[in-house]
């Protein structure tokens, strides 16, 4: 009887190997940001603009890199700062051109059609004006760059060779979402649970709303919680729901999923540390022990997850040898 040829497994350079986590991660990020940007502009038109906007950086970390260019947070200046900046390092133009740049690397091993769309994706970004992003278009722009990011999601699907690089590719874009799901929501949350203490049930809604919908959450949080919102239960949905695509505890599975597959298919052998701090992560990221925290304790663990987040990335790199 004639057998099936076994899949030759051919070993991975270890920058290969960095280059397409951070491919991933990059291209993860300019949809967040966008996604981010877009769901702010769409409900900062109360008399509160600035502090909304200024919860953007916050996010990321960059409010005082933003501070020291711009004396006020509001659609334009934030806009300029995350869409047209090449010097933060957090802007999509910054991500882009990083994304190319290990694309690059890695053209041996992506598909044509992978380094074409990214190549068409790093044009219309480099392309963007300040007249571009100016309020009647920022919408659109927002809208342009998530469907970019979306496109390149569907292309690699679907053209990306399912060997080491694949695995490392997929756990990139599983450490950017949970450690952005995490920032958002430990941004977010504490300004927003006040609110629904004040029991104004329209505030409330559509200060929630603009969470899920920022986490592109909005519809599966709504199946799962038709009712309303309760501040610990969205918590535990961002963090611990296993059927949401950016939620913490899915993300962290998948990672160990893929660490483990590398482990036994492809002979990486030095993957226990990482093994082991996503063993202690994923038993921490249960319903039971999120809703147990209460809203006095979600920060810190927030702050604890986002530690372990970027020392796994660290894990992982370390055992590439690099």
């Amino acid at each position: 009887m004639d057998t099936l040829p076994t899949q030759r497994a051919n070993p991975l350079i270890s920058r290969h190997a960095e280059s397409t986590l951070w491919l991933a991660r990059y291209m993860e990020r300019i949809e967040n940001q966008a996604r981010i940007l877009d769901v702010t502009n769409t409900f900062a038109r109360d008399a509160d603009d600035t502090q909304n906007w200024l919860s953007i950086p916050r996010i990321n970390g960059d409010l005082a890199a933003f501070l020291k260019k711009h004396a006020q947070a509001t659609q334009r200046s934030v806009g300029e700062f995350y869409l047209l900046d090449s010097a933060n390092s957090t802007s999509v133009q910054v991500c882009i051109g990083a994304a190319r740049e290990n694309a690059r690397t890695l053209r041996a091993l992506i598909s044509t059609e992978m380094w074409l769309q990214i190549n068409v994706f790093h044009g219309m970004i480099r392309a963007l004006t300040p007249e571009a992003i100016m309020a009647d278009h920022f919408t659109t722009v927002c809208t342009q760059l998530k469907e970019g990011v979306q496109e390149h999601t569907g292309v690699t699907e679907g053209t990306l060779y399912r060997d080491q690089a694949w695995h490392f590719y997929m756990i990139g874009r599983s450490l950017e979402r949970a450690d952005q799901t995490t920032r958002l929501l430990d941004t977010r949350f504490h300004s927003l649970a006040p609110q629904f203490a004040a029991n104004d049930a329209d505030l409330d809604a559509g200060h929630w709303n603009a969470l899920l919908r920022a986490a592109a959450g909005y519809q599966a949080y709504r199946r799962e919680h038709p009712n309303g919102y309760v501040p610990m239960e969205v918590a535990g949905f961002l963090l611990a729901n296993t059927a949401f695509p950016r939620s913490v505890g899915l993300n962290l599975a998948q990672i160990e999923w893929h660490l483990t597959q590398l482990r036994t298919r492809y002979g990486l052998r030095r993957m226990g540390t990482a093994l082991e701090r996503l063993e202690d992560l994923n038993a921490a990221m249960t319903y039971p022990n999120v809703l147990s925290l209460g809203s006095d304790k979600l920060s810190p663990f927030l702050d604890f997850v986002q530690g372990q987040i970027a020392d796994l990335h660290g894990d992982i790199v370390e055992t590439l040898g690099l």
